[in-house]
């Protein structure tokens, strides 16, 4: 919040009035209207203060009466109301009388002011609200028509009641009523329940006089008054106008001429107003305004592109499209909902389920009969970077791909995948990157077997045209080919560094890593950190058994102890009863050599991880990656 400081000026009150009063006695039946005469007040101009009569003191003497005035440039039902006119002129004072026979409408009074008073509206909040002296300002609300808030979260929060202008107090907090919420508009589309539209303008001006117009699109109103900054008491009233809002709040606020200053910036504005209790509550909806200006000039930030969840078992994009358990995954296009849009977060934009939510929407062509042929368009990923595709034609093309750790963007070389979908003038495609991004998952029990590919638009839309794929051939026990890795080979450390490959930029090389798996790597070798081991030591080797039992020959710095457990596969991921193999030279770094993490099993390796203990070992808690490979 930008601070804005604050001049107050002190005005001393002298009288120099004329009275408009009444001889009649002051006894009178409750119940009976009061005549006009019946009611006296004083008009008081201080020439003291402004020699051009710019003060002027309004007071009601008329006891168990209620006086409202509206003096032009606002409105106030104050016993004494003490109002400054910046602007010379002719002023007319309305006044209403509250009586308890009713409503007695008086005489109005004109006011004349020989000279301008800038000193009264040459403050920063006044110029901040209008331009200054002389100019004027236009403001609207901070949500246009494409749903776009361009400084605040969204057009409108919610404060408690006894909430205020924020650069005071206890961060706005004037009583107990004291909490807010500042909801983004994206998801809560309910608070303007019309939607997101062109709201229209507010413009407020200086010029000859605080005038103000509203233009509310919204709700069909053109307005043309006066308004009154309270500098000191940080509120904004209108006179024959009211604030800029949309309709669909339209009648569940007490007053949108009365406002409370929330905060006041040269390009930004917030205005409260109360919410009926019968609409949930009586609460502050504070309205949020950018200036004309700034929303003119508005550039938005060129932020990345969410990145959608999607279940990667623990693992890495590599190993859902091609490792993990296997050296190569081959997946075709889907017969029941081969393709779709999603929002940027993943969310679908067309509610189709099956082939005859195509049909029904008439478009774009797709239909039962070209199902059969559908599912014949293939994809395959090893694990060496080679890419595959054969489609419905039977066209077979090869290339290599790589992928960006924490983007899930795949990023194709020597090829463009490309399939026809059906009868469908809808193909699968690339952007002019040649790139997809992993836009969606989804499991069949522990597997995942569904993946849409998403190409991003290119003409400026928010969105993605995403590829519905499935896994082919999964096999009846999906941790079978892990469970045969397995018990295919003992395994020991990688002492020598066998193991050594580049995925997504980050090196990956045994006996241990040290990486974030997106940005950075560390591989030492033994003798260069006590997780890698010392020198030429063969630290033992692990076995697992296909009865589910396991041994572990652990080399100690006294000997070899063997150790005997048990071992488990469930969705790809080792679980052990027993400690894993390891360099003995970090035995005091690690709490527990059982709980354990898959990074990644393949033929001729498996990466497993365990986590660093702060208190064990002073450095700060890290999931250690080992590289295993077989012993002989």
């Amino acid at each position: 919040m930008k601070k804005i400081k604050i001049l107050i000026t002190s005005f001393l009150i002298l009288g120099i009035s004329f009275l408009i009063s009444s001889c009649q006695p002051e006894s009178y039946s409750l119940g009976n209207i009061l005549d006009k005469s019946d009611i006296k007040y004083d008009i008081s101009q201080d020439f003291s203060i402004d020699p051009g009569g710019n003060t002027v003191i309004l007071t009601n003497k008329t006891k168990g009466v209620v006086l409202t005035w509206d003096y032009g440039t606002g409105k106030s039902n104050k016993a004494v109301e003490t109002v400054k006119y910046a602007f010379k002129g002719d002023y007319i004072i309305k006044i209403s009388a509250v009586t308890a026979g009713g409503i007695v409408e008086l005489d109005p009074v004109t006011i004349t002011v020989t000279d301008d008073n800038l000193n009264y509206v040459n403050d920063p909040l006044w110029t901040n609200l209008s331009g200054g002296v002389g100019k004027s300002k236009t403001w609207l609300l901070d949500l246009n028509a494409e749903g776009v808030s361009k400084y605040f979260a969204g057009p409108m929060f919610f404060y408690g009641t006894n909430m205020g202008w924020l650069e005071g107090g206890d961060n706005g907090c004037y009583g107990s009523d004291c909490w807010n919420w500042n909801p983004d508009w994206k998801g809560n589309e309910w608070l303007f329940p019309n939607g997101a539209q062109n709201f229209g303008t507010m413009t407020f001006n200086l010029i000859n006089g605080p005038f103000v117009t509203t233009n509310n699109l919204s709700t069909g109103t053109n307005e043309s008054g006066t308004y009154f900054l309270d500098k000191d008491n940080h509120t904004l009233s209108f006179t024959n106008a009211s604030m800029l809002h949309d309709s669909g709040n339209q009648s569940c606020v007490e007053s949108w001429t009365e406002t409370k200053v929330f905060s006041l910036t040269e390009n930004t504005m917030q205005l409260g107003v109360f919410r009926k209790d019968g609409c949930g509550g009586r609460v502050l909806l504070v309205f949020n305004f950018i200036s004309k200006e700034y929303s003119d000039n508005w550039v938005p930030q060129d932020l990345p592109d969410p990145n959608p969840a999607i279940d990667l078992n623990g693992g890495t994009v590599d190993d859902l499209l091609s490792t993990t358990t296997t050296t190569t995954k081959t997946w075709h296009l889907s017969k029941d909902t081969p393709f779709n849009w999603t929002d940027l977060n993943g969310t679908f934009l067309n509610d189709w389920n099956s082939v005859a939510d195509y049909e029904a929407a008439g478009w774009p062509g797709y239909i039962s009969a070209d199902q059969s042929t559908v599912i014949k368009n293939k994809i395959s990923f090893s694990n060496d970077g080679k890419v595959t595709t054969v489609d419905s034609n039977g066209v077979q093309k090869t290339g290599t791909y790589s992928t960006e750790q924490g983007t899930n963007i795949i990023s194709f070389s020597n090829i463009t995948p490309s399939f026809p979908i059906g009868s469908s003038w809808a193909t699968v495609s690339t952007t002019s990157q040649n790139q997809w991004k992993i836009v969606k998952t989804a499991k069949t029990g522990s597997l995942v077997t569904d993946i849409w590919f998403g190409k991003r638009d290119e003409s400026g839309k928010n969105e993605y045209m995403v590829f519905h794929f499935v896994l082919d051939n999964p096999s009846a026990d999906p941790d079978a080919e892990v469970k045969a890795i397995l018990t295919g080979k003992t395994w020991k450390l990688d002492s020598n560094r066998s193991y050594n490959k580049t995925v997504g930029g980050i090196s990956l090389q045994g006996p241990v890593i040290f990486s974030d798996f997106a940005t950075w790597s560390w591989n030492p070798l033994p003798g260069e950190h006590y997780a890698a081991g010392n020198t030429g030591v063969d630290y033992g080797t692990m076995a697992f058994n296909t009865n589910g039992t396991m041994v572990v020959n652990q080399r100690t710095d006294s000997g070899i102890v063997t150790l005997n457990g048990n071992w488990s596969v469930t969705a790809g991921k080792l679980s052990i009863t027993v400690a894993m193999l390891h360099p003995w030279t970090c035995d005091f770094a690690v709490a527990s050599w059982t709980n354990i993490r898959t990074f990644k099993i393949e033929n001729g390796a498996l990466l497993l991880q365990a986590n660093r203990d702060p208190a064990l070992s002073g450095e700060d808690a890290f999931w250690i990656t080992w590289v295993f490979v077989p012993a002989s």
